[in-house]
């Protein structure tokens, strides 16, 4: 590699050493998944009975009054994917009955949160959705939804648009993240800490945003709210390459990086500081009248973490004179499986293998039955050491070439909807050091292309995938209703979002 592309890299803020260690994950490519099983409920997936969730629900609130709590929401990523057929329309013959899509978005206009919004940037250049509507002028509503004479929702994040209609006010994903805080991530001294990851360009209308929201709702409920923001590092982007695996050089000269897709997150992750993480996608938001549910399980899935935590930290602590105290928690409150000689081994050797399986961060992640929405599932893995481990898999990681795998897979009843708790303090308090719980060999390599020229990019082990693959994980059946992603901006129409 010569001089001028190292200097490039380094400015990058990654090292010729890591740049080349990714070139050598294209030309080599990474290796499938060993999944045994799938798992399912009763064999590695949890299910919890009414009394369960109204007890968790209980000890929760008195588990938590002395710890720090927080709420990550990924929030970084743009809204543009949301308004794609929106966009196909403003490009097409402005004829309705030619996109379906852009057909059921008129017709259920007036069902849309930020239908006054939309009213109101047209009255104040001279026009309106009635008289829009009246003209059959279609192309005039959408621009002005979608671009910066009206209200620039095609460049903005989901976490600033209008999801939800209440009689008060309309509703951001923002803003009910914070209603959400108030009802499960309220620790010590009433405090409920979010965090968002947020793209640099948008941080201004974030903070804009949330100075309209904190102070009302603290008010409103007693709380004090701290809001903290990180960036995805530019240090984290990968190079991309041409088909041959030599770094894609763009016309001016440069060696072009693209964003290492969400497993990026886990360095911001890694600055957190908090006894307990709930992780949710920005999108994946409801009403109050349907927030219950999210409430009711969140609270039972960091009950049981804590809970479990607990029972983890002092098997750890107690160790060197009862292994057989840390064998019962691996086995039944982590759902481990130990390799078939563990019986013949030493108890030195037994000793140093438990504390290696539960001296690591913990997660517990809700699945809902599977209804043909993608996501990642929930799987069996066979570990180098003989044990298994529950792993949440994409489909990009499992070989379907393989007819057993395949059938693996295609028996799995339950996938990830990204609703994680996470504990990453160890026995003694101190925090783990998550880039050493990755597995780095489960990235993905997917075909881009850029000015019309074919490239390869690559992704990090995803944040829930990969990138927690060496955390014990206790995987629990949550209910459907818990996850209701906007993906489309007519998924707003769903009556989930409706009030």
């Amino acid at each position: 590699m010569d001089h001028t592309l190292q200097q490039q890299i380094l400015a990058q803020g990654m090292s010729p050493e890591k740049a080349q260690e990714q070139i050598e994950n294209f030309k080599s490519g990474f290796p499938f998944l060993p999944i045994v099983e799938a798992a399912k409920v009763g064999n590695g997936i949890r299910k919890f009975n009414e009394d369960e969730i109204k007890r968790y629900g209980k000890q929760f609130d008195q588990l938590v009054q002395e710890k720090d709590i927080l709420k990550f929401v990924p929030a970084s990523g743009a809204a543009s994917r949301m308004f794609k057929d929106l966009f196909a329309f403003l490009d097409g013959d402005g004829k309705l009955e030619n996109n379906a899509f852009a057909k059921k978005f008129i017709d259920n206009i007036e069902k849309f949160a930020f239908h006054k919004d939309l009213n109101q940037a047209l009255e104040k250049d001279g026009s309106s959705i009635s008289k829009a509507l009246e003209d059959k002028d279609y192309t005039l509503i959408i621009s002005y939804l979608l671009e910066e004479k009206g209200l620039g929702y095609g460049s903005l994040p989901k976490a600033l648009l209008k999801f939800h209609h209440y009689s008060e006010q309309d509703r951001t994903p923002t803003y009910e993240h914070f209603v959400e805080g108030v009802m499960y991530a309220k620790g010590k001294g009433d405090k409920v800490n979010i965090h968002f990851t947020v793209s640099p360009e948008h941080e201004e209308k974030f903070k804009e945003e949330i100075a309209e929201i904190q102070p009302k709702l603290e008010k409103e409920h007693g709380v004090t709210f701290e809001v903290s923001f990180s960036q995805q590092k530019q240090s984290t982007d990968t190079i991309a390459v041409n088909p041959d695996n030599t770094p894609f050089i763009e016309e001016d000269g440069s060696i072009l990086f693209r964003p290492a897709g969400h497993g990026a997150l886990l360095e911001n992750l890694n600055e957190i500081d908090a006894d307990l993480i709930f992780i949710k996608n920005v999108d994946n938001v409801v009403p109050d009248r349907l927030k219950d549910t999210t409430q009711a399980y969140k609270k039972a899935l960091g009950a049981l973490l804590l809970k479990v935590q607990d029972k983890v930290f002092h098997a750890l602590e107690n160790i060197e004179h009862d292994n057989l105290i840390a064998e019962e928690v691996f086995e039944v409150e982590l759902a481990g499986k130990l390799p078939e000689e563990y019986k013949e081994w030493p108890l030195a050797q037994k000793q140093e293998f438990l504390k290696s399986k539960l001296n690591r961060p913990i997660r517990v992640c809700g699945m809902v039955r599977n209804v043909g929405e993608p996501g990642g599932g929930p799987f069996w893995v066979q570990e180098e050491d003989g044990s298994l481990s529950l792993q949440i898999a994409e489909n990009a990681q499992i070989d379907l070439n393989d007819p057993e795998k395949k059938e693996i897979f295609n028996s799995a009843t339950h996938f990830n909807p990204v609703d994680v708790v996470c504990g990453t303090k160890d026995f003694q308090g101190n925090k783990f050091d998550l880039l050493k719980h990755r597995d780095m060999k489960t990235g993905f390599i997917t075909g881009k292309s850029k000015n019309g020229k074919e490239l390869k990019a690559l992704e990090l082990p995803g944040l829930w995938n990969g990138s927690m693959a060496d955390w014990n994980t206790i995987f629990v059946e949550v209910p459907i209703i818990t996850f209701n992603p906007v993906k489309t901006v007519n998924d707003l129409l769903r009556d989930e979002h409706q009030n």
